[in-house]
């Protein structure tokens, strides 16, 4: 069982950053891929990006590509998502997930979810 508890959402003006970090328990941090998500109101949650258990291999949604890093710290059981150059259409819940199988988190299937932390960005 893996419990994600994310935090560091707000409300900032377009162009400025966040950082977004997800805590998870369990002591095989490392075995997971994990991945960051976003629900736009009205809309279904949708995949961003992904990094594997090692750190080694991203993967990113092409809108965020360039404006979002991904980077994980095993040692402390965190992933975290920078995100730089804000958009008002990056405004979304924001959910972190995580699951050993590196292709159900790029499908959104993923074992786990944390409860979202939303971040609204103003024009």
């Amino acid at each position: 069982q893996v419990q994600l508890v994310e935090s560091g959402g707000g409300l900032v003006q377009a162009g400025n950053s966040l950082r977004l970090s997800c805590a998870a328990s369990g002591r095989t941090f490392s075995s997971y891929t994990m991945g960051w998500f976003r629900q736009a109101p009205g809309k279904e949650r949708k995949f961003v990006v992904a990094i594997s258990g090692n750190g080694a291999t991203t993967s990113y949604v092409d809108s965020v590509r360039g404006r979002f890093t991904i980077s994980r710290d095993n040692a402390k059981n965190t992933v975290y998502l920078q995100m730089n150059s804000l958009k008002p259409e990056d405004t979304a819940v924001y959910y972190c997930a995580a699951d050993v199988r590196p292709t159900r988190v790029i499908t959104g299937t993923c074992a786990y979810w944390g409860q979202g932390t939303q971040v609204t960005v103003s024009s």
